[in-house]
């Protein structure tokens, strides 16, 4: 297969031409803080996004369309595979899906052997949750915050294996690290075999101090999954710098990937006791390409994910983020404390980035949600529940300020 036929093999210098030579100088040394407000430069990456006219979309936290240079990498590589089909199958694609895998691992800062490419979040986090081999009285640590997909998990294994589950309760607007570390260490005991918690609460955008409860954890001698469905190629960091022994995200979220695209990162002393799903006997039990046998699968999925890399990095991980809590404080910033209107955020803003959370007194969280988009145009989701009631608000970097505004309005018109 000629292999200019995959786009997704760019590399930053062609995406670069769409920005200019002269944008990307400017700001090639400004900081991020300053760059952040920037709305010349954000105009220039909103340009490169298809933005539908219909409404204002402010939930990219489910998934996040593409930007046009992805997208145009993803139907050349569906086409180029169709062409050639089982040839290409048979003779190349394990070597391109290897060449993405490395890239992944390089970005997330682990080694290629202790990261698999997924679906998403959920295939992740419940291949390690179905891994133990659990026993009755074990004993597993988790938040009524957490993902609804992993809690299910984990009363399947209590269903079939007598596996207790505790849950905790975080703390919506905690005043110190140290308040939260201390829920999660005054749930564990001598029986807790696995420790779940989210970098980022996906109803609230509250981040919470990972790197600190992985510490406590393993000085109790428990290991941590942690789940960064909200956190990978949205705050600026790296896996190892969490400290966990088990992480999974979603790509098709903040990294804008094509549908279909996660990762699995399992530290590397912890991948032989692991069980995967699907059998797999040509693959040794310390490899962790044991949980990837995933048979025939839509590669071109995944072959995409190196030019969603290429767009990220042509903004910057550190630009982004600070983009992001930029936004989110520009909107919560003008209705926090007001009249009738309740925020299910952190006040401190190091708490939160993208992702916040606002109710309004006396109108339910679905009605909410259907009110914003039918009477003001605005897109957002219904969370009602784990004692968050609001819709959450999830911006990305093609948002403006204008946009903003928009939702504002309504819910000022709303509280009042």
């Amino acid at each position: 297969m000629n292999k200019r036929r995959f786009l997704s093999t760019a590399g930053s210098a062609s995406l670069g031409l769409m920005f200019g030579p002269r944008l990307l100088a400017e700001y090639a040394t400004k900081p991020v803080t300053e760059v952040a407000g920037d709305e010349e430069f954000w105009a220039a990456v909103r340009g490169q996004f298809r933005v539908s006219g219909d409404y204002v979309n402010l939930e990219n936290g489910y998934y996040c369309f593409q930007p046009q240079p992805v997208l145009d990498a993803f139907i050349d590589n569906v086409r180029a595979i169709n062409l050639e089909a089982s040839h290409y199958m048979r003779t190349r694609q394990v070597d391109d899906k290897l060449r993405t895998r490395g890239r992944l691992a390089a970005f997330a800062g682990c080694s290629p052997d202790e990261l698999i490419i997924t679906r998403n979040t959920t295939e992740s986090l419940d291949t390690v949750i179905s891994g133990f081999d659990w026993k009755p009285g074990d004993e597993a640590i988790l938040a009524n915050q957490d993902y609804g997909s992993m809690i299910d998990m984990f009363k399947l294994q209590a269903r079939r294996f007598g596996l207790l589950n505790r849950f905790v309760d975080i703390p919506m607007d905690p005043k110190s690290d140290d308040e939260i570390v201390k829920v999660y260490a005054n749930a564990l005991t001598q029986k807790t075999r696995l420790l779940m918690i989210p970098h980022m609460v996906n109803i609230t955008g509250h981040i919470l101090p990972v790197r600190t409860i992985c510490d406590m954890a393993h000085s109790r001698g428990v290991p941590v999954m942690v789940d960064a469905a909200h956190t990978f190629a949205h705050l600026d960091y790296r896996i190892p710098d969490l400290h966990c022994d088990y992480y999974g995200a979603s790509l098709h979220k903040w990294l804008a990937t094509p549908l279909g695209a996660g990762i699995l990162y399992v530290r590397r002393d912890r991948i032989e006791k692991l069980w995967p799903i699907y059998g797999d006997e040509s693959i040794p039990a310390g490899d962790i390409r044991k949980f990837n046998h995933t048979g025939t699968h839509p590669v071109h999925t995944d072959l995409t994910i190196e030019r969603s890399l290429a767009f990220h990095e042509m903004i910057g991980s550190a630009r982004k983020e600070a983009r992001l809590r930029y936004l989110q404080q520009y909107w919560t910033g003008r209705v926090r404390g007001l009249k009738n209107i309740v925020m299910n955020t952190p006040t401190d803003a190091k708490r939160s980035c993208a992702i916040a959370n606002v109710g309004v007194q006396g109108i339910a969280p679905g009605e909410l949600a259907r009110i914003l988009l039918e009477k003001y145009k605005v897109y957002t989701v219904a969370i009602d529940g784990a004692g968050v009631h609001g819709v959450r608000v999830t911006p990305q970097v093609y948002t403006s300020p204008a946009d903003l505004d928009t939702f504002v309005r309504a819910l000022k018109a709303l509280a009042a």
